[in-house]
């Protein structure tokens, strides 16, 4: 499995994330061990384009009840990457 794969899970397509999509912002779900640099070499060799920013966050996993014993759903990691003026990433690539 590449570096790349290991680090970029998914290129997420909800409807907040369409709406960075004017601002050449794009979701993606990530690895939780992954830092901001990895997460931006990632997305210029796998998309050939040229990142200006990465932010991430963690969204907590939820409480959730099954039977009679509480448990919890995964956390997740999510970095909103910002592409470089007149970059997209197309269809064709995902």
């Amino acid at each position: 499995m590449s570096q790349i794969a290991l680090i970029i899970k998914a290129l997420l397509q909800t409807e907040k994330s369409s709406s960075y999509l004017a601002e050449g912002k794009y979701l993606f779900l990530v690895n939780n061990a992954a830092n901001k640099i990895q997460i931006k070499r990632a997305v210029q060799q796998a998309y050939k384009v040229k990142v200006k920013n990465v932010n991430t966050f963690i969204s907590r996993g939820k409480l959730k009840r099954v039977r009679h014993q509480l448990g919890r759903t995964v956390d997740t990691k999510k970095a909103v990457v910002t592409l470089a003026a007149g970059q997209k990433i197309s269809e064709a690539t995902t």
